[in-house]
């Protein structure tokens, strides 16, 4: 008896009828206007207690549900296409990937998106107040860097943390071929900043007893408002004065002066990485990228405090601003958002910081 592979050439030799598969035709992929950018969602992306996600989805209509198994978890999006919402996960690991994965999904076309980070972030009070909204034109990464014991470190170090192939801290000059720094479109960012200044953030009794306490830190005490500020990206969620110290310093040196640390969130990182190497492959353009994050809760201690006394107060969902630096991020970046759709004609093709 003649196996099933001997008689199938035997057949293809004498003529036998042969049913190839046919290809199946190529949808046109989604031309994407924005992409909002959340980190978390605590549990359904509408109808229960929000996370970075909910706003967005409920508020903008992202009621069309995209399978994302190589994802975080689904995508959601306008009836049309053209808002598209991704939730990344938390750290730069999780984010780095997510966006990997979305900037290479054939179902979309990313080359004239504009791509919206909003999430929550602490904040150091020297800066600003919770609940304000900060655009950032750099963001720098925690992460990457050599470090020392604290008990080790010589007596004229203020940290054991150096960077990458230096041997003392701060040592130049700086470098960010690593992925140490990004720095985004400057123009972009101060047409979002202008846009958006003068936005009514509200205000809470909660809110506003909370910063009270930090008395001698006059942006810390002013009610929310919308700055310029920059990020510091890093998987550890550090917290207190010292710290604080070192934030301020890390992003200093790897912007050259030029930067000005104001918020500290885990993603921005890994999320710019892979948006730049999309950029490099032709699937976005990395100059259209903002970071807006929203001040949950400050950094540090109040006078008086300590670092445990105030981080054992700050956890997810309950930290000092939640719900109000949520509803910040929305109200500050939905306007931006909406400033893109309605002035697509233009902004489809031209930069917004380039032309206002």
């Amino acid at each position: 008896m003649k196996t099933i592979p001997r008689l199938l050439a035997r057949l293809a030799l004498v003529g036998a009828p042969c049913f190839a598969l046919q290809p199946v035709a190529a949808q046109t992929p989604i031309a994407v206007k924005v992409v909002i950018v959340s980190m978390f969602e605590i549990g359904e992306a509408s109808g229960d207690a929000p996370g970075e996600f909910q706003f967005w989805v409920e508020r903008e209509g992202l009621d069309r549900v995209w399978p994302f198994p190589h994802g975080f978890r689904d995508l959601r999006s306008n009836a049309d296409g053209s808002v598209l919402g991704v939730v990344t996960g938390i750290g730069t690991a999780r984010a780095a990937a997510t966006i990997m994965a979305l900037g290479l999904d054939p179902r979309f076309d990313f080359r004239n998106t504009y791509w919206l980070v909003a999430g929550i972030a602490g904040v150091d009070p020297a800066d600003a107040s919770l609940a304000s909204a900060a655009w950032a034109e750099w963001v720098v990464d925690g992460d990457l860097a050599h470090e020392i014991d604290a008990r080790e470190i010589p007596d004229d170090w203020s940290t054991g943390y150096l960077p990458l192939r230096r041997k003392r801290p701060y040592e130049p000059p700086a470098k960010s071929d690593e992925g140490e720094s990004f720095r985004l479109d400057a123009a972009l960012v101060d047409w979002a900043y202008r846009l958006t200044k003068d936005t009514d953030l509200g205000d809470t009794p909660g809110i506003k007893a909370k910063r009270d306490a930090y008395v001698g830190f006059p942006n810390a005490q002013r009610p929310p408002f919308v700055l310029k500020g920059d990020n510091l990206a890093a998987m550890t969620y550090w917290h207190g004065k010292h710290m604080n110290q070192w934030a301020n310093e890390w992003v200093s040196y790897h912007t050259e002066g030029r930067g000005n640390y104001v918020t500290t969130a885990m993603e921005d990182t890994g999320t710019l990485q892979s948006l730049t190497w999309l950029d490099n492959a032709g699937k976005v353009d990395v100059s259209r990228v903002l970071v807006l994050r929203t001040a949950s809760n400050f950094d540090m201690q109040w006078p008086g405090a300590t670092a445990v006394e105030s981080l054992t107060g700050e956890k997810l969902a309950a930290y000092s601003a939640f719900i109000p630096s949520l509803e910040s991020a929305h109200k500050v970046g939905s306007r931006v958002l909406h400033a893109l759709l309605d002035g697509w004609d233009t902004y489809e093709r031209t930069l917004p910081g380039k032309r206002d």
